[in-house]
């Protein structure tokens, strides 16, 4: 498609308890807001990130290196939110 942008980025894990439920729900939320597809990779798995399970399914631990891609046309603008909801612990306080 024409003006598909693809972007790719890395964050890691902060969160103490790694990518569980409430952090993976804050991502859920943040990627659904765009239409660009947005994937996570972990370990060799590719997983959808505006699927709940599909994080979850990840298992990612406290200091997981985790890949973003997302292509479409606000590709760079979701990884950007991605990276900084990753930066602030997935807005989540213990």
């Amino acid at each position: 498609m024409f003006g598909n942008k693809k972007c790719k980025s890395v964050f890691v894990v902060k969160n103490e308890k790694g990518l569980h439920t409430r952090p993976s729900t804050e991502l859920v939320k943040c990627t659904s807001s765009f239409n660009s597809s947005i994937f996570l990779i972990f370990k060799g798995y590719k997983v959808n990130a505006k699927s709940l399970l599909g994080i979850l399914m990840l298992a990612a631990s406290r200091g997981s290196k985790i890949q973003i891609e997302a292509t479409g046309s606000d590709a760079k603008k979701a990884v950007e939110e991605i990276l900084k909801l990753a930066k602030n612990k997935f807005n989540i306080k213990y």
